[in-house]
């Protein structure tokens, strides 16, 4: 499929600073792109597949939203009133937006026999604004010199390593391999032979739909399988944890004839081994032999020839006649390193149509022709311009244009309602696909039908009813679900032997298949079952029955234990006996947290229900015990003014600033104040605290209630810390929950900053404040913070010279001051606290 371009457009050469980013697989290009574009304030990137375009697109929307982003495929267009970055295929890019940004992906497909033209095109005229990034092969560094004056290079190195390891028997691959063939017949064969010999296989072919696709390799990439059979599909546009490519071919049909794949050719597929920093090997299976030495080599070393020529088409086109217009598509190129692009399916279409004497009265005028060549870029997604495609498009196209210029819609659902079923094989299910997914093209087609969204919807969702039923059908025929030897074993000696011993290992008739952890079956990673990898799942689930007896003894055991056999993990986690059990999440008050145990297959939601009551008691307890003082003070303190105090301080943990509780404080009673400090209340000249809680063990517990309430994990201040540095991720409200106060880029521990502030009102009443050490020592930081520190405070700087200090501004108005002011920006990073994260929020 070759969809055409805009037959008039601006030609101008590119203002704007030209880069080309180069190198093998695994380099990083892509999300490098991904990062400049949504870095602009608009933006748009070509890519050579539709499910790149839309895994790109999810990227997108999860950092800019989704009002902000837009999808434009030949069969998907989804562009908010509002978008600012596109993600297209190369063939639907709207190249006549202005976007800051514009980047097109694996640019050496320029020389790809079918779709090169589309590609230069982009090449030659398609700009961003401000920045335009190719991405792709090596190869095409010396044309992109020759044909984009000024263009600037970044070579990119893999990641990983790729090692050539020979040739190896099929049925002695290692797992996490995927087999590489050229044709379906080939791929089936190999795929059956994966499923005799190892359990089972996913599938990847060319003429998969996406949502198949996809569907296939998730289950790969699940472990449900091991192997991965393939033809070259699988070298564009999929990632995968593939430790290993074997070729079980090297020669393919292009179209035209059967040839060797070239040494780049074989390294876009072999370089799907590894992934990020993990290296991958490639070789062959035993059939075909050994790769020629130098040919291996030059895969490793990423070395190929350089493309001496890519494809073009004339995209200006005339559309006074379809000879005009044909005419138009012939012309040659008149630049070196362009050559004139073979015979695409839509000029293939045009011709056929053409010979139709009906068609050719019908395309008269420069409108008519135009809609012909709409038409011809209608694509058969069998890749075979069949008869049957070619009399669809001629109807297509006399219905568009006579009368009302729109489809039939009983004519359009007649077409689809044939395709909208699920018998039949694989082949089957594959051309229903096809047709479907050109029924999806035209619904996109502006003023094609009267109801398009209706066609979008009902097509799509045909497509995707056929592409499950096509997974179903490959899972079934490739993934051997049980084995034979194991049923026989299971029939002949009635039930399997299993166990679960005091350690937690599970054994089923002698295997170690995994370790019970809390209240999760880990499955063995590592330990063979004869049978191979389904004969290992089904002895997994016939351990289940050994597991739900010990399951309901643990929950028992669990709700039976003291206190003691609880704890903290990772992440908010709660461990019983050293396993995870149960999640902290956020309750209804920072003091309240909740608990959400965790789910598993093992546990009746009885059980979970009974796992998370017990491990709720226990959390109760924990904030109880180690908040005590607080909570006994907000349950003695009378109504009223104190009440409302206390109220705002247990919001905070142990320390907030006076200014949040000023008119309560006004109105506090002798009495009141006298019984707020019997409950350990402190009311300082800047903080409000209770000292009891300053403990190392109480601001533990603080963190982590505030990380629970928060969703932000910080760790506390080290023990016996009076001040630490702060960071800008940091939020004012974790330094409050741990009893410290934020002044002059520093977070100071409450009491002692109360100290400090005593000491400096009386030297300010004698005089100017002048820093020091003395003065420094009370808060635990260098001479040099005190200045900043003090203006924080309210202080403000007098005199010069030998004179010079600081002189109180007055309490309110300092206080007022700091509770408006945001945080000042982070100190010097030479605390114990300086790796914490940054102060986010200021007061």
């Amino acid at each position: 499929m070759s969809p055409g371009f805009p037959s008039k457009r601006p030609r101008s050469e590119p203002t704007s600073p030209v880069v080309a980013v180069l190198g093998p697989t695994n380099t990083g290009k892509t999300h490098l792109a991904m990062e400049r574009m949504l870095g602009h304030a608009t933006g748009m990137i070509g890519f050579p597949l539709r499910l790149l375009a839309r895994e790109n697109y999810d990227r997108a929307v999860a950092a800019k939203g989704r009002n902000a982003v837009a999808l434009i495929t030949g069969e998907e267009k989804i562009v908010p009133a509002g978008a600012r970055y596109f993600l297209c295929t190369v063939e639907s890019m709207p190249v006549d937006r202005r976007v800051s940004f514009l980047g097109v992906d694996e640019i050496q497909m320029c020389a790809d026999p079918d779709r090169g033209h589309v590609f230069t095109d982009r090449l030659l005229h398609a700009r961003g604004e401000t920045e335009t990034m190719f991405m792709g092969a090596e190869t095409i560094k010396g044309l992109l010199r020759e044909l984009v004056p000024g263009i600037e290079f970044q070579s990119r190195p893999r990641f990983s390593t790729l090692t050539y390891t020979g040739e190896k028997k099929l049925n002695r691959l290692a797992a996490r391999s995927a087999v590489v063939a050229f044709s379906a017949a080939d791929v089936y064969a190999i795929a059956e032979m994966t499923r005799r010999h190892r359990g089972g296989a996913a599938v990847v072919l060319g003429a998969l739909s996406p949502r198949t696709r996809n569907a296939q390799v998730a289950m790969y990439q699940a472990g449900e399988v091991d192997y991965l059979i393939a033809t070259d599909a699988i070298g564009m546009g999929l990632n995968m944890d593939v430790d290993h490519v074997a070729f079980a071919a090297t020669r393919k049909f292009d179209g035209r004839a059967v040839r060797a794949l070239t040494a780049a050719e074989l390294a876009q597929t072999a370089g799907r081994a590894g992934r990020h920093m993990n290296n991958g090997t490639f070789g062959t299976t035993a059939d075909i032999g050994p790769l020629d030495a130098e040919l291996a080599e030059r895969i490793e070393t990423h070395r190929f020839d350089p493309l001496r020529r890519i494809f073009w088409r004339n995209p200006e086109l005339r559309f006074q006649s379809v000879e005009a217009l044909r005419a138009s598509l012939t012309r040659p190129p008149e630049r070196p390193g362009l050559i004139r692009a073979r015979e695409a399916d839509d000029e293939l279409a045009l011709a056929h149509l053409a010979e139709d004497p009906e068609i050719a009265r019908a395309a008269v005028g420069g409108e008519a022709v135009r809609l012909l060549w709409d038409v011809c870029q209608v694509p058969d997604f069998r890749k075979v311009m069949s008869d049957a495609h070619a009399r669809l498009l001629g109807r297509i196209y006399l219905y568009l244009a006579a009368g009302a210029g729109r489809l039939p819609a009983d004519w359009v659902a007649g077409q689809v309602t044939k395709l909208d079923r699920t018998d039949g094989d694989i082949e089957t299910l594959i051309e229903r696909i096809a047709a479907v997914r050109t029924w999806t093209y035209v619904s996109y087609q502006a003023g094609w039908l009267d109801d398009p969204a209706h066609w979008q919807g009902r097509t799509r969702a045909v497509e995707d009813k056929l592409s499950d039923a096509l997974h179903d059908r490959l899972t079934q025929r490739f993934v051997d679900r049980r084995t034979a030897h194991l049923m026989g074993r299971m029939k002949g000696e009635g039930d399997l032997l299993a166990a679960v011993d005091a350690a937690g290992e599970v054994l089923v008739e002698g295997h170690f298949v995994g370790r019970l952890d809390g209240f999760r079956f880990r499955p063995d990673g590592d330990g063979r079952i004869d049978g191979g990898e389904v004969a290992r799942k089904a002895v997994f689930g016939a351990a289940q029955k050994a597991l739900k007896g010990e399951i309901q003894a643990r929950v028992k055991r669990l709700e039976a234990d003291a206190d003691d056999e609880f704890g903290f993990g990772p992440a908010n986690l709660i461990e019983w006996r050293g396993q995870p059990v149960a999640r902290a999440i956020k309750g209804a008050e920072i003091l309240k947290p909740a608990v959400d145990a965790l789910s598993t297959d093992l546990l009746e939601p009885h059980q979970r229900e009974r796992i998370r009551r017990r491990v709720q008691t226990w959390l109760d307890n924990v904030v109880a015990s180690g908040l005590a003082p607080l909570l006994v003070a907000q349950k003695r303190t009378p109504a009223g003014a104190a009440r409302g105090l206390l109220f705002q301080l247990a919001e905070h943990l142990v320390a907030m600033p006076r200014c949040l509780a000023e008119r309560e404080i006004e109105v506090l009673t002798k009495e009141s104040r006298q019984a707020l400090r019997g409950l350990g209340v402190t009311i300082g000249r800047e903080t409000v605290y209770m000292k009891s809680l300053l403990k190392q063990k109480s601001i533990q517990l603080c963190a982590r209630l505030h990380a629970i309430h928060s969703g932000t994990a910080t760790p506390p201040p080290p023990a016996g810390c009076l001040a630490v540095a702060v960071e800008k991720n940091i939020p004012v409200s974790f330094y409050r929950a741990v009893g410290f106060h934020v002044a002059g880029g520093m977070a100071i521990r409450a009491d002692a900053l109360e100290r400090f502030l005593a000491r400096a009102w009386a030297l300010a009443a004698k005089g100017a404040v002048r820093p020091g050490a003395d003065l420094a020592f009370l808060i635990g930081v260098a001479p040099d913070a005190l200045p900043a520190i003090l203006k924080d405070l309210g202080f403000r700087s007098t005199g010069e010279g030998a004179a010079a200090g600081f002189r109180p501004r007055g309490r309110a108005k300092a206080r007022n001051r700091t509770a408006d002011r945001k945080a000042p920006p982070p100190a010097a990073s030479d605390s114990p606290f300086a790796k914490l994260g940054a102060l986010a929020s200021r007061r």
